[in-house]
């Protein structure tokens, strides 16, 4: 099967679809007519062998309550296979709505209320909300920005903070949002030594796992010590690499027994059950017959991130880009401008008139930061760094 007019070019209208990116900015306190770079889903149309699976099944007209079968888990284990050397046993694999709503019942299934959780911030705030919802108290091993530019695991603070609090769950970014590294092996290995000492249940979100750029690999963490069998819960979802996240389909793998019973006994405590239809057949369809597509995206992925490193070195060298190794998601460091936190929401949001996630919803250490989703046609991405460099220029005046 073969990919029919693949155009990541293409400019698509989506005001007006009920879209949470571009229809709802007045209601989350934004001027209307900002331009979204902010949540994570892209502007481009999916595969179009996918549309062809959904379209084949609207056409059959019923959309009773639909499961799974064999096919579906053996083209999930041929993807995680090919793509990431991850092996899966077929019992392992839960079916969530979302990867938030995973995390949601790890919390619930692994600790109990005043129970301290530990994540790594700046880091993807769903994160916080869902450890703090659920009446658990946050525990951040923040990451260091290393003079390399990159962000790094403080792995003595890290033991430290498990140790002295007691974790028993750790929520884990890999590849990270919004800090866009792609963890080496060695770095996994000395989780895995840290976390095995003190039996530390580790959820693992690896929904960006997908995109990595030039000279990066991703590796699943469950791969970096097979002792980890037991206690690694690992959050995938073609939601983020084929733009499905509407669909709500994500796939949850659990080896071991009596953590993957736990989990499920919240799930079904939550009266939740079969899946969304059409997310079922886009999922299955998306790893069977969307590689073309995938491989295409990447490329022009690559192209944009390129065109952002040039870009800001010639036109805005104040604004540092902490350079991404994968996640379509880049991070970008306003602080040499010298303004507060509030004087940066204004720039970006009155002066340059985008909408951004700001680097403080993050957590503490992403003050100064701002998010910038770069998975949209480059026409739309030069027009955001243009009115970034003007609203820049103004200042002072």
């Amino acid at each position: 099967m073969v990919e029919k007019n693949i155009n990541f070019d293409e400019e698509i209208e989506r005001k007006n679809t009920d879209s949470l990116k571009y229809d709802f900015a007045l209601r989350r306190g934004r001027p209307a007519d900002v331009l979204p770079l902010w949540v994570a889903d892209m502007d481009f149309k999916t595969s179009s062998l996918i549309l062809d699976e959904i379209h084949k099944r609207v056409e059959h007209g019923i959309f009773g309550y639909t499961e799974t079968q064999d096919a579906y888990f053996e083209t999930v284990a041929d993807w995680l296979l090919s793509h990431h050397n991850m092996k899966i046993g077929r019992n392992w694999l839960v079916k969530t709505p979302g990867i938030v709503f995973a995390l949601a019942m790890a919390v619930k299934a692994y600790t109990k209320e005043g129970d301290p959780v530990l994540i790594q911030q700046p880091v993807y705030y769903p994160f916080t909300e869902v450890i703090e919802d659920n009446n658990r108290k946050v525990i951040s091993n923040d990451l260091i920005l290393g003079n390399d530019g990159k962000y790094h695991i403080d792995f003595e603070d890290l033991e430290g903070k498990i140790r002295n609090n007691h974790i028993k769950l750790f929520l884990f970014c890999s590849p990270h949002n919004p800090v866009g590294r792609v963890w080496t092996r060695e770095e996994l290995v000395r989780i895995s030594e840290i976390c095995l000492k003190y039996h530390v249940i580790i959820v693992s979100d690896e929904i960006h796992e997908d995109f990595t750029f030039e000279g990066y690999t991703h590796t699943p963490l469950i791969n970096a010590d097979e002792r980890l069998a037991g206690q690694v819960i690992t959050c995938t979802s073609p939601g983020k690499t084929f733009n499905l996240a509407g669909l709500q389909i994500s796939n949850i793998i659990i080896p071991d027994n009596g953590l993957r019973h736990a989990f499920k006994k919240q799930i079904a405590a939550t009266g939740y059950s079969q899946l969304n239809t059409m997310g079922i057949v886009a999922c299955e369809a998306a790893y069977k017959y969307g590689d073309e597509w995938y491989q295409a995206l990447k490329k022009y992925l690559q192209g944009n991130l390129s065109f952002v490193q040039d870009y800001l070195k010639k036109e805005i060298p104040q604004i540092r880009l902490i350079e991404p190794e994968g996640t379509y998601l880049i991070w970008l460091d306003f602080r040499k401008l010298g303004l507060s936190e509030p004087e940066l929401e204004h720039l970006i949001v009155h002066k340059a008139g985008l909408w951004l996630d700001s680097g403080a919803i993050f957590g503490k250490t992403g003050e100064g930061f701002e998010r910038i989703n770069i998975a949209t046609n480059r026409r739309i991405l030069k027009e955001a760094l243009d009115r970034i460099k003007a609203a820049v220029e103004t200042i002072g005046l």
